[in-house]
């Protein structure tokens, strides 16, 4: 009972936050324009997030971080528009969108495909900022337990489940991540004053700034995707009719609705995870669940408010590690990082502890926030939907300069802007590939935070079991152990599939029984279920029309 009276009180208290004009500003600012940046094929949020970043370090850390997660949760509502209407996801974690949201679109069902979406977005976003709200005070009970020590193997845990995140990649990925870390190292050191990686060059001393790298790997790198690319010709057509039906078809389905959001929270918590692996798994379980499992993939409601609620329920919840450890979960989160440490606001235990109106403010501020896009998107969809045909090769001259004014704002250094170049073509290179770059900025961000927790930490280690002799720290060592069991046991059974893949094609054979053989492993499969069930559908009908 004192925990809801403590927490009224905060709400209060961090009411005189959301009342002040500028943060009122932000608000609209960051809703607005997300959702306009989200339904931007090629844009996205890292993209806006890195080139904003240098505007908001002379802002209140209230001001720019509303700013910023604006942009970062109302970028999913717009990126469901052009993934329904032409295939074409505008971020990245609406990719699953497009599996239901465009073959409704293909039927005629374009303006309720949005208004669903609409509407499982919004119960994401509110149902996720509810959760961690009325969670804020178990927080800030937990926090202080954790010492140097426990964010240390936190911020260990963070990496390691975000090299492992990347299954078909991994060994690039802990490269990555270990290359991030080096960067990170590079300049003066902090306690000694002794140079570290500099060479003898004195414009290494400063170190290697982390929004330089940023720019120059989101921004700089997409904004030469865009300019080798062709423009692409969109044709829309005006969408008539209420978007308001989505609200009771959405009512029609709570348990798909609230698990999904419980899926997105849960992942949204633990860093290396987000959106993707939520959406995944919320998709399946809906369709496992579902009457008409046969339905997904080709316009079902159920699988697109599955996919929806789960990627807006994530925002929220991903600032859980970041503002109780200092660790964050993911590129975006670990941009907005460096906004707290430019106003030496420090994230952490303390934070918790001494700012709980600021915490509980920006949980206010993302709840307000969802009401302010849907409000927007209900009310200006048709005009909303003429920017997915901007040329991409404007978007991308647009997105260089801006990025080259943001790198020399930071320190009026052109050794800066050559640098964001270099990182630029350097993601370029990497997302022809294919390969990951968030490792590289996480590794930068969290190598930071290892080192300096590990120094402070060995100053009370006598012997490597004193280093997860508290509670906390044993529990976190025993997930790390655990993680890496687990991806070296999926590790292991890919290859062995792999084998027996590479022997079944070298023995293929054309024999009666090696037919029956492949027939009967291909009806065993998931895929050779789906054909059956779809094969009994359609006799059924057949034989109902007799």
């Amino acid at each position: 009972m004192d925990l809801i009276f403590d927490f009224l009180a905060q709400v209060q208290a961090s009411s005189n936050y959301l009342a002040r004009w500028d943060v009122v500003l932000a608000l609209l600012v960051g809703s607005v324009g997300g959702v306009i940046i989200g339904a931007i094929p090629g844009v996205g949020p890292a993209v806006a997030i890195a080139i904003l970043l240098p505007a908001t370090f002379s802002m209140d850390p209230i001001v720019g971080l509303t700013v910023l997660l604006g942009i970062y949760g109302s970028s999913m509502y717009g990126g469901s528009i052009p993934a329904i209407l032409i295939n074409t996801p505008g971020t990245a974690v609406n990719a699953l969108t497009t599996y239901d949201g465009f073959p409704m679109t293909t039927r005629g069902e374009a303006r309720r495909a949005l208004s669903l979406a609409y509407s499982s977005s919004f119960f994401g976003g509110v149902f996720s900022v509810m959760c961690l709200i009325f969670f804020a005070p178990v927080l800030a009970k937990v926090a202080p337990m954790f010492g140097s020590r426990e964010i240390f193997l936190a911020a260990l845990l963070g990496i390691i489940l975000v090299v492992t995140a990347h299954r078909k990649h991994t060994l690039i990925a802990a490269a990555m991540a270990c290359f991030g870390i080096w960067l990170n190292t590079i300049g003066l050191h902090s306690a000694s004053y002794s140079k570290r990686y500099t060479f003898d060059q004195s414009w290494l001393s400063g170190g290697v700034n982390l929004i330089v790298v940023v720019l120059g790997l989101f921004a700089l790198s997409q904004a030469f995707t865009l300019l080798h690319g062709d423009d692409e010709k969109v044709r829309l057509t005006k969408l008539k009719g209420s978007f308001f039906q989505g609200f009771r078809e959405l009512a029609r389905h709570p348990r798909i609705a609230g698990v999904s959001g419980g899926f997105g929270v849960i992942m949204g918590m633990i860093p290396g995870v987000g959106e993707f692996t939520a959406q995944f798994m919320s998709y399946t379980y809906a369709q496992k669940s579902s009457k008409r499992p046969e339905d997904f993939g080709h316009g079902s409601s159920e699988g697109l408010i599955a996919a929806e609620t789960a990627n807006n329920a994530v925002p929220a919840a991903a600032m859980v590690p970041l503002l109780a450890l200092g660790i964050p979960g993911e590129a975006l989160t670990a941009m907005m990082l460096s906004v707290f440490y430019v106003h030496n606001v420090i994230p952490g235990p303390q934070l918790f502890q001494n700012e709980m109106d600021f915490v509980v403010a920006l949980y206010l501020a993302l709840l307000i926030l969802n009401v302010l896009v849907v409000i927007f998107l209900l009310v200006a969809t048709n005009q909303l939907i003429k920017v997915v045909k901007i040329p991409n090769r404007f978007l991308g001259v647009c997105i260089l300069i801006l990025s080259f004014v943001g790198v020399y704002s930071l320190r009026n250094s052109f050794t800066d802007c050559i640098l964001a170049a270099a990182f630029g073509i350097f993601g370029f290179i990497m997302k022809r590939m294919q390969l990951p770059v968030v490792p590289i900025v996480l590794g930068m961000v969290l190598g930071g935070i290892m080192e300096v927790k590990l120094r402070s930490a060995m100053a009370r280690v006598k012997t490597p079991l004193d280093f997860i002799d508290r509670p906390i720290a044993a529990i976190l060592f025993t997930m790390i152990i655990l993680v890496l069991i687990l991806h070296f046991r999926r590790v292991w059974l890919d290859h062995k599939e792999r084998k027996t893949d590479e022997w079944q094609t070298s023995h293929a054979s054309t024999s009666f029984a090696a037919i029956l053989s492949r027939r009967r492993t291909f009806i065993l499969t998931e895929r050779g279920k789906k054909v059956r069930g779809k094969r009994k559908t359609f006799s059924r009908r057949l034989t109902d029309r007799r």
